[in-house]
């Protein structure tokens, strides 16, 4: 299979491409990305001799570089996103531009080079919030609260779009919170994480009693494969481990890991249209054979233990997003 992936060198992009690698001989990758500021070509430099991998640097709303490098593929998965809800806040249009303009236009690019399979990662805050009890299943309806979400949602319509009109089914996956290596320092566990190394506090948005399912990037990595080669194309698969937790508590589980208490929160006040739970059903993803492969508290010790083994690749990156916030040039 010659696999088609967009934005490689993000977070969940690496772990994918990283994972379908060493697990598959006869597979090759052409990663395509922009090398925006999350996007780190090292992340995979291990494997730039390996000639089951190729790396193009490019804009999935460029038509005509898409037209050039897509034939020849037998799938496309496209993980390029705009995807930090914070900075969605302070300016949507990077986030329309990428997620939704950009998406059509590699949605186009393939059916016209008639790739067969087709992959588009999207997430689960497309649906909004839901209370408890209950979680929410591929057919409920799309009501997104941030510019972020609202980005993603209008791309997965987009994509039902092209399977009703021209016939092209477009797979999706909306995939809950993930965790752990090479996710770059401005997310909650690796910004928690990378702090409590420095001894810093840590900052938890109003009472922390909003609710997160969180997934392993490893487990979701393997998800997202099963569904490209034997999900029913075309479809919508939930992913999700089932480790829902209230922010509150996720603090507290990594403080503990670092032998801190209650005195390392710093409480900020919270973000405009912050929704109070996540929660999906991931019957169908199940249904095909996946299942997370560790606990929460095991990946979560992994996930600690890589941060504490690579700062040299976090802290570069950490350093270069407080400059920006700033407002200070970046060299």
């Amino acid at each position: 299979m010659r696999v088609f992936v967009t934005g490689g060198c993000g977070f969940i992009g690496t772990n994918f491409i990283r994972q379908v690698l060493a697990d598959n001989d006869d597979v090759t990758v052409t990663n395509f990305d922009l090398l925006a500021y999350a996007g780190n070509p090292a992340n995979l430099a291990d494997f730039h001799d390996d000639p089951r991998y190729a790396f193009v640097q490019g804009d999935i709303d460029d038509a005509a570089l898409l037209a050039d490098v897509l034939p020849g593929h037998d799938a496309v998965v496209n993980f390029a996103a705009e995807s930090h809800v914070d900075r969605s806040i302070t300016g949507s249009r990077p986030f329309l531009l990428t997620n939704f303009v950009g998406a059509n236009t590699l949605f186009e690019a393939a059916m016209r080079s008639q790739i067969p399979r087709f992959l588009h990662i999207s997430t689960d805050e497309t649906y909004g919030s839901i209370r408890e009890p209950g979680s929410f299943r591929e057919g409920d309806k799309l009501e997104p609260n941030s510019p972020y979400s609202a980005s993603k949602a209008s791309a997965d319509l987009l994509a039902r779009a092209y399977a009703e009109t021209y016939g092209y089914p477009i797979t999706i996956t909306r995939t809950t919170n993930n965790f752990g290596p090479y996710h770059f320092p401005e997310k909650v566990i690796p910004l928690f994480i990378t702090n409590l190394m420095d001894g810093e506090p840590v900052p938890l948005y109003g009472t922390g009693e909003n609710v997160r399912d969180w997934t392993y990037v490893i487990d979701n990595a393997a998800a997202q494969w099963l569904v490209l080669t034997e999900g029913e194309q075309g479809s919508i698969y939930n992913v999700g481990a089932g480790n829902e937790m209230t922010n509150r508590d996720l603090t507290m589980r990594i403080l503990e890991h670092f032998g801190f208490g209650e005195e390392m929160i710093r409480h900020v006040a919270d973000r405009p249209g912050h929704d109070l739970r996540y929660s999906v059903d991931a019957s169908r993803v199940r249904d095909l054979g996946w299942k997370p492969s560790v606990t929460f508290d095991e990946a979560l010790e992994r996930t600690i233990s890589w941060y504490r083994g690579n700062e040299a690749w976090w802290r570069p990156l950490k350093q270069r997003g407080a400059t920006q916030r700033q407002g200070l040039p970046v060299k």
